[in-house]
């Protein structure tokens, strides 16, 4: 998931939550298609396609970091396997960000009561898109705060030439009840922000507390943010219990840290969205999109964030390929470049689009991991979940039958969001997301086959249930 845009869409504040709705119009869909889904569900929750898909993105080929060559065998994995599937491929060239992870160690140096020549380790690893420290690494007093406030209290004679620890706390409370993508966004400022914010005061590096759930040391990689009129300083994330040792010990007196990371960045690379159509039978000029981000981080394997979307997504054109079924409108499958680190592969899209962008039915993006899917997330008009009522009457069937408007629901269909097309998005249960997200531990060993399956359930009766309305959407 990526940092500004993301974040947005992540807040709980300004949604509104709705139930099962009165009985739509009675044309919305007809008897052939309401059969159709239920088998296209039944299909789903039996076929183990998906979950194959998301063990080899994840296993045979691993992380997917923009620009790496793990990014371009999965382009070329995933356009093999929609031609396999009989879609209408291409490619669509997008130019991406190319930085490479180097070598990550720290260490607290001075510290109160430190024995003679002593020291302790702290695990760092460098934030997407910073620049490197010296190759010897960089060594100063730190200065511990849990705010933007706090750190502009101190100024710039408290922090010149130190290094700021951000350590604000991921709120498990909030997770627990639910309301993990909260918690994400209240932390999360800090990843982005913190090196830019620091650098006006004159810090010579950052360290930020991991935005997320994780307490077993695990730290949490994410885009840090720059900007060209201020000085780029390194940016690196540290675990909980890192930042909980900093902390105490900055409290008892002076501290000092050392860390090195070793990144580079280089000039943009080329990669692709990987496209694919399964044309309409009677509107094929109107689009259904259905996709997630192909890309993901380089800690683990990119398993919840984001292989599974994109299975999730070849597993409607598999269904229907199996079952023998055409849509009304054209389906299309997008494996989405970038969504990490910077976005460039919906922006390419938009940007060939935008003309046509009436032609775009609604759009369909599944991020946000692999749990059980508890309804379904939209934005558009309030009469939506009305006339997709009978969607979510054949969802209950796996307790999916939540409805709750927000006002994005995708970093990559944001475009498409904000140019008027529907758009829709499984709704998580995130109580343990965050503990994963962005971190070594994104494996496929943390997907559950069940769950999963009721996942991809959901997005395969949620696509072939918009492309095969009787109507349109009020939009």
């Amino acid at each position: 998931m990526r940092s500004i845009v993301f974040l947005l869409l992540l807040s709980i504040f300004g949604q509104i939550s709705v139930g099962q709705t009165s009985a739509p119009p009675a044309t919305a869909f007809s008897p052939e298609t309401l059969h159709n889904l239920e088998a296209v569900q039944d299909f789903a929750l039996r076929s183990s396609y998906s979950l194959k898909q998301v063990k080899y993105l994840s296993n045979n080929i691993g992380p997917r970091l923009s620009g790496s060559p793990q990014a371009q065998r999965a382009v070329e994995y995933v356009a093999d396997e929609m031609r396999r599937l009989g879609l209408k491929v291409r490619l669509q060239e997008v130019k991406v960000r190319h930085w490479v992870r180097g070598e990550e160690t720290g260490e607290i140096t001075g510290f109160p009561g430190m024995a003679v020549n002593g020291y302790q380790k702290i695990v760092v690893t460098a934030l997407g898109g910073s620049v490197a420290t010296p190759d010897s690494g960089i060594t100063a007093a730190v200065v511990v705060v849990d705010s933007f406030e706090a750190l502009e209290k101190l100024g710039t004679s408290g922090i010149r030439n130190k290094i700021v620890v951000f350590n604000h706390r991921f709120d498990q409370r909030l997770q627990e009840a639910g309301f993990g993508g909260a918690a994400y966004s209240q932390a999360v400022q800090f990843r982005f922000r913190g090196a830019m914010e620091a650098a006006k005061y004159g810090a010579i590096g950052v360290l930020v507390r991991s935005a997320g759930g994780s307490q077993n040391r695990l730290v949490h990689t994410g885009s840090a943010g720059y900007r060209d009129e201020l000085p780029k300083i390194p940016a690196a994330a540290i675990s909980f219990e890192d930042a909980e040792l900093i902390a105490d010990l900055a409290q008892q007196g002076e501290t000092r840290v050392r860390f090195t990371i070793t990144p580079k960045t280089f000039p943009d690379a080329v990669s692709y969205n990987v496209i694919g159509d399964i044309v309409g039978s009677v509107k094929p000029e109107e689009i259904v999109v259905v996709g997630g981000h192909l890309d993901s981080w380089d800690l683990g394997t990119g398993a919840i964030d984001n292989a599974s979307g994109v299975a999730a997504s070849l597993q409607v054109g598999h269904i229907l390929k199996e079952l023998k079924l055409r849509p009304r409108r054209t389906i299309r499958l997008i494996a989405f470049m970038e969504e990490e680190s910077g976005g460039a592969g919906s922006r390419a899209y938009f940007e060939e689009n935008q003309n046509g962008i009436d032609r775009h039915f609604a759009a369909v993006e599944c991020d946000l991991g692999a749990s059980r899917p508890i309804g379904y997330l939209y934005s558009g008009k309030p009469e939506v979940p009305v006339v997709l009522a009978p969607l979510a009457r054949i969802l209950s069937r796996t307790g999916a039958s939540q409805v709750r408007y927000q006002e994005g629901v995708g970093a990559d269909t944001a475009p498409l969001s904000r140019a008027g097309v529907p758009t829709f998005a499984p709704w998580f249960d995130l109580r343990t997301y965050f503990n994963y997200h962005h971190t070594a531990a994104d494996t496929f060993d943390k997907i559950d086959p069940k769950e999963y399956a009721e996942l991809s359930a959901l997005v395969a009766v949620l696509t072939f249930g918009l492309a095969n309305m009787e109507g349109a959407l009020p939009r």
